[in-house]
């Protein structure tokens, strides 16, 4: 009987979060076993660690919805995969095409929350939850994908060359939609409150940088940077505490894209989006088909995620607790 070594976070907290050895699952009929090679962490993951806050998982889970590696066995009925394959899961398994539709309620096959995550030596999937690699990236790199890089896909993939992008922030999401904006043709103004940050963000390909602690007005300056007729897309990665400002940076018929909530706490004069014809949207992730759609952008573009942190399998906890501190800037990944 094959082993693996298994993480699963036995409660919502740093400490528990514990290493077993395991029996690996024989394969059924349309699933394949995956070695996996790299996975990485995301915002969302320090939800799982913020006690009674946070949260709770329904039993001892793998946590880590990001993960790549090489298939080594395949059941009879498999089609889609062979044996030596480089795949990934998809972030929610049984979301293949479509809107988002029933599974904004139902969590039940989202990796690492309703079933086990990535965080483990050996994972058997259903071969219909995987996507290939493209084909120029590495494990590591390939890990970063299914969460950030489907999100900032979903919200930018209609951008075209004549237009501006205001991306919020040089978190995973932000990073993502500033390179997939800039292969895409768009000039983007990216907002932080570092100067180092915007230095990397600029050397990524950012256009444009505004640093919000010392001009707090950025709505204004972004603004300003297209000849007062505003932005044709914002990244908003922050939530109601920036929304505002967001909207009244946008152009009349202008999208923002609302991908992530860091400060769920605010409220948001409705007059704002009338009167501007601005669309709010909400981003949540992506089906496989946008997993595909993006891979092949990745590949044909050449993109490369930005990686700032690496760790060990056998220093997995590190890595959370990076998170928990915040990363630099790119993604934590886990080497296996």
């Amino acid at each position: 009987m094959k082993t693996s070594q298994t993480y699963r976070l036995t409660a919502p907290s740093l400490e528990s979060l514990q290493l077993f050895t395991e029996t690996v699952p024989a394969i059924g009929s349309y699933e394949v076993l995956v070695r996996m090679r790299a996975a990485s962490l995301n915002y969302k993951d320090n939800f799982y660690l913020a006690g009674a806050q946070g949260i709770q998982l329904p039993r001892p889970t793998v946590p880590l919805s990001d993960g790549a590696g090489e298939i080594v066995a395949v059941g009879e009925h498999v089609n889609r995969f062979a044996v030596g394959d480089s795949v990934a899961g998809n972030f929610v398994q049984d979301w293949l095409y479509g809107p988002l539709g029933d599974h904004a309620a139902n969590s039940s096959t989202t990796l690492g929350h309703g079933i086990d995550g990535t965080l483990t030596q050996y994972r058997v999937f259903n071969q219909e939850g995987l996507v290939a690699l493209p084909r120029n990236l590495s494990y590591e790199e390939g890990a970063t994908l299914p969460c950030a890089a489907v999100t900032a896909w979903n919200a930018v993939r209609e951008v075209r060359p004549s237009q501006t992008v205001l991306i919020l922030g040089t978190g995973g999401v932000a990073l993502f939609a500033l390179q997939f904006a800039s292969a895409l043709g768009a000039r983007t103004i990216v907002t932080s409150s570092s100067d180092a940050k915007l230095a990397r963000a600029a050397a990524a390909g950012a256009d444009h940088l505004i640093n919000y602690q010392s001009d707090p007005d950025w709505h204004k300056k972004a603004r300003e940077l297209t000849g007062g007729k505003g932005v044709d897309h914002v990244i908003e990665t922050v939530g109601p505490d920036t929304l505002e400002r967001s909207i009244l940076a946008t152009r009349r018929d202008g999208t923002v894209h609302l991908v992530g909530l860091i400060n769920p706490v605010g409220k948001i004069d409705p007059m704002l989006i009338l009167g501007g014809t601005v669309t709010v949207r909400g981003v949540r992730v992506g089906s496989r088909q946008l997993f595909e759609e993006m891979n092949t952008f990745i590949e044909r573009k050449g993109i490369h995620p930005l990686i700032g942190h690496r760790f060990d399998f056998g220093n997995a906890r590190d890595a959370f607790a990076q998170q928990l501190k915040g990363p630099d800037f790119g993604k934590i990944v886990i080497t296996f």
